[in-house]
């Protein structure tokens, strides 16, 4: 190609950019930075872009996953389309759907869960939607807290996983991680998921642990046989529980006072 050719051409791409654009990205890269033991599962759901006159069913599989086997196969960071065809149909995406997990043991049933989610419109009030700064990026915060109880007959303990949204003053407030776009503010850009993990984890149950110095104490309620065992004002008798690893202790988290 001659000098003269390309400049030429270079000229016409900017006079005619539009028709020059063929390589425009229509996806957007999602990453999350996540506590140690923290993964996260995504499902991205499409419908037909506007315009169309299609429609598709479960059964056509409009959807996508990501980080399906979280355990084995994660990966931080997915390039998830905006739009897809699928049987002949043009598809836009509108919802993005995650569960985040937090493993605290070793069986499989030893993890915690919770949900964030990000909600694409064709158009948002400006005050809705979030924005991106001079590097393509937009962050989504959050924070997780770990609830704490004894489950069986053997009080092994278990927990639980409640996530909470950051406001841009770094508050925590109601309602669960959540970021809101329009279709033309995604091509080519990243949406980060900011997960932190709350300093301090809290029973579960209200009037079943009594804070001590150190931790807390499990209340022996009216034997170890109680599976409720709430404290019902009986500060002073307190039980043994099992930690996932099968350790007997008398206080959490030390484990010994």
């Amino acid at each position: 190609m001659t000098r003269t050719f390309k400049s030429l051409l270079l000229g016409s791409c900017v006079a005619l950019a539009a028709g020059c654009a063929v390589g425009k990205s229509e996806s957007f890269i999602f990453t999350a930075d996540l506590p140690p033991n923290f993964a996260y599962y995504a499902i991205a759901k499409y419908a037909p872009a506007e315009g169309e006159t299609c429609t598709v069913t479960l059964d056509d599989n409009p959807y996508l996953g990501f980080n399906r086997e979280w355990r084995t196969e994660y990966k931080s960071e997915h390039e998830i389309p905006i739009y897809r065809t699928v049987k002949g149909c043009r598809l836009a995406i509108y919802r993005v759907e995650f569960g985040i997990y937090a493993t605290y043991g070793e069986d499989r049933g030893d993890f915690g869960s919770d949900t964030a989610v990000i909600v694409v419109r064709e158009q948002l009030e400006e005050h809705q939607k979030r924005t991106f700064d001079t590097a393509g990026e937009s962050a989504i915060n959050g924070q997780c807290q770990w609830f704490f109880r004894t489950q069986g007959p053997k009080r092994r303990l278990s927990k639980s996983l409640i996530c909470k949204k950051v406001d841009a003053q770094g508050m925590v407030t109601k309602g669960r991680p959540v970021g809101a776009y329009t279709l033309d503010q995604l091509p080519g850009k990243t949406v980060k998921l900011n997960i932190k993990l709350a300093d301090e984890e809290r029973p579960a149950i209200g009037d079943t642990w009594v804070k001590v110095p150190g931790g807390w104490k499990r209340c022996m309620g009216k034997s170890f046989e109680d599976q409720y065992a709430f404290c019902f004002g009986n500060y002073k008798d307190f039980s043994t529980f099992r930690m996932p690893d099968g350790k007997q202790c008398s206080i959490y988290p030390g484990c010994t006072e």
